[in-house]
């Protein structure tokens, strides 16, 4: 394995950083983005159940704000539902954007790894076809090491650009629309949330 990443040459080092780099997101990312972290199915009917039974107390309220997704919406929801449906609406949808963005965090360095890997692989094939012809003008071709030694160098970084590539783009997809799924969920969990305060007479 070190002699294969050594016959690639010096633009396997960036493919490696940027391999390590995607692989680090995309393990964050699966624990990140779990339903049960993020939307939690029982939220909703664990709030309707204090709210029956008037246990919804500000200590409460403040435990759902340091809990991160769906939690922290319903917080803010929470806190402004006696100052109107308008105000509480405003105050989830101000939440909600922060928790997308937390949701989409590292997304874009993803897609960017998935979109120059490829990118570098190729830069690396020009750098080893480049040396390929040198040894041709000064050599011919009987110096057959050295062009093996420059077509190696020339297919290995476009195989590990293309190793790093695909997959990161496949699973930047991948989280995209587990992200969007989430939104959609906790967007409809959030218009649930406002219509019961506003039905109960909590929001006017």
């Amino acid at each position: 394995m070190l002699e294969f990443f050594k016959s690639g040459g010096v633009f396997m080092w960036p493919l490696l950083f940027c391999s390590i780099l995607a692989l680090a997101i995309i393990l964050e990312r699966f624990w990140t983005l779990r339903n049960a972290r993020v939307a939690p199915k029982a939220l909703l009917s664990d709030v309707m159940t204090h709210l029956r039974e008037d246990r919804v107390t500000l200590d409460y309220i403040r435990t759902m704000q340091a809990q991160s997704g769906l939690s922290f919406i319903f917080a803010s929801g929470l806190l402004n539902s006696k100052h109107g449906r308008r105000a509480m609406k405003e105050s989830i949808q101000e939440a909600a954007n922060h928790v997308i963005h937390e949701l989409e965090r590292f997304m874009s360095t993803l897609g960017t790894i998935a979109a120059i890997s490829p990118l570098l692989g190729l830069l690396g094939t020009v750098v080893g076809m480049i040396k390929v012809f040198n040894v041709l003008m000064t050599e011919g071709a009987g110096n057959t090491q050295l062009l093996a030694g420059g077509i190696s160098e020339a297919l290995l970084t476009t195989a590990a650009g293309l190793a790093v590539a695909i997959p990161s783009l496949v699973f930047h997809r991948y989280f995209s629309r587990r992200i969007d799924n989430l939104v959609v969920n906790m967007e409809q969990q959030s218009t649930k949330l406002i219509d019961i305060l506003s039905s109960d007479g909590s929001a006017r």
